[in-house]
């Protein structure tokens, strides 16, 4: 079983953006009582020691080629572990749920425009089609079925750290398919260990501006789910994700986030299930699903030579 789900990009990417979506509600509930930075620093530092005793032995053999790649490896671990988390952080603690949801939907062209960019990898007709489908969708959702909320929509300080962080994801998640043929649990830690040495820094200067972990015991306990899902194991799926289907389809995943954290909303803040959400939900599977057909290549017949 598991063998099969190594080997299912779907259900792999399906997954982490099921646990991404957590932490996105997570992320949100903590905000005010766990420093933005300091947040990002333990989750990472977390993940770190969870991995590592898993990912020693392939680590071990690993290293000489990882510290061959050290230039991308600092780069993927700078965009897709410190920056992105960090200021996603920052951003969810000062703009709404709504305005999130909808922002998150735009990731998948970023994704595909800094694989234009750095790659010269043009979009399909079909890809352009069901992101657009998909977009559609995630708008329905986040702006609950009505224009004139999602006309309303104004962007804040909050706003802008998220479409930074995600302009900065973008090129970790184009950049990835570069990374150094290795077990994917030696690039997995030695990009979170450095990722987490890259927040230290920031994380100490938050804490000398007084900044301090509240909340007890439940505070450490959803930072410690930081740590596993959304990082150590969702990281894991993408990259396998990326690594199966390529940037570009695995981007498109991404819209089932604000999905899974609509479905979220309602276990657990108790909020309602909406025509709405029917029909977003059909329009973002629609575009997935249009988007990940691939078209095939045509067989040329092998034409035996003629004997003489």
């Amino acid at each position: 079983m598991l063998r099969s789900l190594w080997r299912s990009a779907w259900t792999l990417l399906a997954l982490a953006n099921l646990f991404w979506a957590a932490n996105i509600v997570l992320g949100r509930g903590l905000a005010g009582k766990v420093p933005p930075i300091t947040l990002a620093y333990w989750r990472w530092t977390g993940a770190f020691v969870v991995a590592f005793g898993f990912a020693w032995p392939h680590l071990r053999r690993d290293f000489p080629i990882l510290l061959r790649h050290w230039k991308l490896l600092l780069l993927l671990a700078a965009t897709g572990i410190a920056s992105y988390n960090t200021m996603s952080y920052i951003g969810l603690t000062g703009t709404t749920a709504l305005n999130v949801l909808l922002l998150q939907s735009a990731l998948p062209l970023i994704i595909i425009v800094w694989a234009f960019l750095l790659f010269g990898e043009r979009p399909s007709p079909r890809q352009a089609t069901g992101v657009a489908i998909s977009l559609a969708g995630v708008a329905t959702i986040a702006a609950h079925g009505s224009l004139q909320a999602l006309a309303s929509l104004q962007l804040n300080r909050g706003d802008l750290w998220i479409v930074a962080a995600m302009a900065v994801y973008g090129i970790y998640a184009v950049t990835l398919r570069r990374r150094p043929a290795v077990h994917p649990l030696s690039f997995l830690v030695a990009a979170m260990g450095l990722g987490s040495c890259m927040i230290l820094p920031f994380m100490l200067w938050e804490a000398a501006q007084g900044a301090t972990i509240q909340g007890g015991l439940p505070s450490w306990l959803a930072i410690a789910y930081t740590a596993v899902f959304p990082s150590f194991i969702a990281y894991l799926f993408f990259n396998r994700g990326v690594e199966l289907v390529g940037s570009a389809l695995a981007g498109q995943s991404m819209h089932l986030m604000p999905l899974f954290g609509s479905i979220l909303a309602v276990v657990f803040l108790g909020e309602a299930l909406h025509p709405y959400h029917a029909a977003g939900i059909a329009l973002i599977a629609s575009g997935i699903v249009l988007a990940s057909i691939r078209t095939p290549v045509p067989v040329r017949a092998v034409v035996s030579p003629k004997r003489t």
